[in-house]
């Protein structure tokens, strides 16, 4: 009789966790799930915002047309030296995985990860127009390759000059506590005010870097409208607004290792950077993992910044995805080609937000 009540009571706690879990998940299917099926759904249209805005039958099925349109062309070929830079560095990514694998410095899936992402590094960049060929849409790959160059600049200066802040304020005092508060504060304010900030800051008139550099005898840089300093104001302007939070999470994994370990390491002469390479880094392998994958997730969604500063100018230079599929969707009213480029975003960072669950739950063993 005893079991009985104990199982009706186990019951009842599960429909009672459902019932508790039943408003959320509601509120997620709504605003995510059924979204994300719906741009899905849309890609696959041939759809005119403006159109099906005043007459719903006048979307037609497509099939997957948009994605040929937006991601392919006439007379495409590939070639094994079409890009050598980018071809080069996946094969040798290619070979590290192996040599890294096989000496084992690194476990199989992170192998198999970084061979991957070595693998599509190589392909990818191989395909171009043949002889008399042509993409079909001509900003796309150019567009993609702007935002592959800006997240490749970004997320490393995030990481790194995060970590660097967080070694040095890894102290438990007062002056400490309002160097943390000051530099998160640039996380709390919206991409209007950053960019605004960073305007006058780049201003070859009134800002602060072109005074600095008439003071040393030298040209002000016109940054924004610089074909070849224009994508390094927005990285610069990006690394200063995002530090905060991969410095907080910097900041808790440094504050979760042991002392002991500091102390066994001193008794060894391993104290200042000797500390930090041997004992810090190694310790902070999963958070760096962590904040990588994030920024790189954050970042490929990069929008405010090059439609503020620089409205993807000067000559495209700085046109990213997010702010490509805002104009096609929006401006030219192709909501079926702006949907299929959305999911291709989406591809991107979902392959991204499982390499950090395979790689969390590696450590997890």
């Amino acid at each position: 009789m005893t079991g009985q009540t104990r199982q009706k009571r186990r019951i009842t706690q599960g429909q009672a966790a459902f019932v508790l879990l039943l408003p959320f998940l509601a509120t997620y299917a709504l605003f995510l799930v059924y979204p994300f099926l719906r741009g899905i759904w849309i890609s696959l249209h041939d759809w005119n915002l403006l159109a099906v805005a005043f007459n719903p039958d006048a979307k037609e099925f497509v099939g997957l047309r948009n994605y040929e349109r937006v991601m392919w062309g006439r007379n495409i070929e590939w070639g094994a030296v079409a890009s050598p830079l980018l071809q080069g560095i996946g094969a040798a990514g290619v070979a590290l995985s192996v040599f890294l694998r096989r000496a084992g410095r690194v476990s199989k899936v992170t192998a198999i990860a970084l061979g991957l992402a070595s693998a599509l590094l190589f392909v990818l960049p191989g395909f171009h127009p043949g002889e008399g060929g042509r993409w079909y849409d001509r900003r796309f790959w150019p567009t993609v390759g702007n935002t592959l160059v800006f997240v490749g600049w970004t997320v490393p200066g995030v990481t790194v000059a995060a970590l660097l802040i967080a070694a040095a304020l890894n102290r438990e005092t007062r002056a400490m506590s309002v160097y943390r508060t000051l530099f998160f504060l640039s996380q709390i304010l919206s991409v209007t005010v950053v960019t605004l900030i960073w305007q006058i800051m780049f201003s070859p008139r009134q800002g602060l870097i072109a005074n600095v550099t008439e003071a040393f005898g030298g040209s002000p840089i016109v940054w924004l409208t610089d074909e070849r300093f224009a994508m390094a104001a927005i990285v610069i302007t990006t690394i200063w607004w995002s530090l905060g939070i991969a410095m907080i999470l910097f900041l808790a994994g440094m504050q979760d290792i042991s002392k002991d370990l500091y102390e066994a390491g001193a008794l060894d002469n391993a104290t200042g950077a000797r500390a930090f390479w041997y004992i810090t880094l190694p310790n902070l392998k999963r958070t760096i993992t962590l904040v990588i994958v994030l920024q790189v997730i954050l970042q490929f969604q990069v929008f405010g910044q090059a439609h503020l500063m620089t409205q993807g100018g000067p000559n495209d230079t700085t046109q990213v995805l997010v702010r490509y599929i805002y104009q096609t969707a929006f401006r030219d009213s192709e909501l079926g080609r702006a949907s299929a480029m959305a999911v291709f975003l989406f591809v991107i960072m979902g392959g991204f937000s499982i390499l950090q669950f395979v790689l969390g739950r590696e450590d997890d063993q």
